[in-house]
């Protein structure tokens, strides 16, 4: 209908000289400059009444406003522990700064990625601790985990320890799926309970276990003692991981095993395992339309109130 807008302009230059009287004077020195002034602006007139039209179509074709929104809600949530080795050999430099530092790094971002799930951490070393039980809030989460720090524990490996606490957090879950990360950088030299005995407990409860060794292939430097001013000193020595105890307790619980051996590695892995356990989301959208042609007709009523107001006042001897 807009297209008829051109037309109608079209129409009016064509037949407006025919709408107006002509008078041959040899002089017009004798009428004001006022009325040639208004004379020049009577097309003024025809101006509002085609935005009047213009405003009244654009108002017809209804124009609105569409706002969308979205909730999701999770259908398959899942209960994840994650137990971090913090004995003094996740010091070492082979990953920058240390091993303890990146795996924080790497681990708080997994954390911020588990938007519908459940997160807990447990700390061990040559014993061990529930940090934070698993909850859905991950400001505390993501709070607790740069709070670790290296000496909150007596030292050692306690691999059993730290996997027998990770399942007391989750044997009690309802999720639908029930998941520990388990990560570590030796052997398994202090604690009561056998790692063997621990994967046992995971399988009972139908607890997945994916198992990370960290550290690179060949020497690490590594804190090997104290100097007098409390800082620890290092000097390079051999990595010794027990990577088959490792891939046993990940193939019998049902997970998997990975090595990283730098940075980049270990950030790889935890994206694969976000890729393994994916949680099931239901999203649910909503569509909110407004109006907006009210505007558009006010403003329309505005111009045709203005095109009759100067046509019967200002134009009125033009009209």
């Amino acid at each position: 209908m807009l297209l008829l807008l051109p037309l109608a302009l079209a129409w009016y230059l064509f037949t407006r000289k025919k709408q107006l009287a002509t008078l041959t004077l040899h002089s017009v020195s004798g009428f004001k400059r006022r009325s040639s002034f208004l004379s020049r602006m009577k097309p003024l007139l025809f101006v509002l009444r085609l935005l009047a039209i213009a405003a009244l179509i654009t108002a017809m074709a209804r124009p609105q406003t569409k706002d969308v929104s979205t909730r999701t809600k999770s259908t398959k949530g899942i209960d994840i522990v994650m137990a971090i080795d913090v004995s003094s050999s996740m010091l070492a430099k082979d990953l920058k700064p240390n091993r303890l530092t990146a795996l924080k790094e790497v681990a708080a971002e997994f954390i911020k990625d588990r938007v519908s799930d459940r997160i807990g951490l447990v700390v061990y070393s040559g014993e061990s601790f529930t940090k934070t039980p698993i909850t859905s809030d991950k400001s505390i989460v993501l709070s607790s985990l740069d709070e670790i720090r290296y000496g909150q524990l007596e030292d050692g490996t306690a691999i059993g320890m730290g996997l027998a606490t990770s399942v007391n957090r989750l044997k009690e879950s309802k999720a639908k799926s029930k998941v520990i990360i388990l990560l570590t950088d030796g052997v398994n030299n202090s604690g009561f309970i056998e790692p063997a005995t621990a994967a046992e407990l995971a399988v009972e409860f139908g607890i997945k276990t994916y198992t990370i060794a960290i550290g690179t292939n060949g020497k690490a430097e590594t804190p090997v003692a104290y100097n007098l001013d409390g800082s620890f000193r290092y000097a390079f020595r051999e990595v010794e991981i027990d990577e088959d105890l490792l891939k046993s307790i990940a193939e019998s619980t049902g997970g998997r095993y990975f090595r990283a051996t730098d940075n980049e590695t270990l950030s790889e892995i935890y994206e694969e395992i976000n890729k393994l356990e994916k949680t099931e989301v239901e999203e649910i959208r909503y569509t909110n339309f407004e109006e907006r042609f009210r505007p558009l007709a006010l403003l329309a009523g505005g111009l045709i109130f203005m095109e009759i107001l100067l046509r019967f006042t200002l134009f009125r001897s033009f009209v």
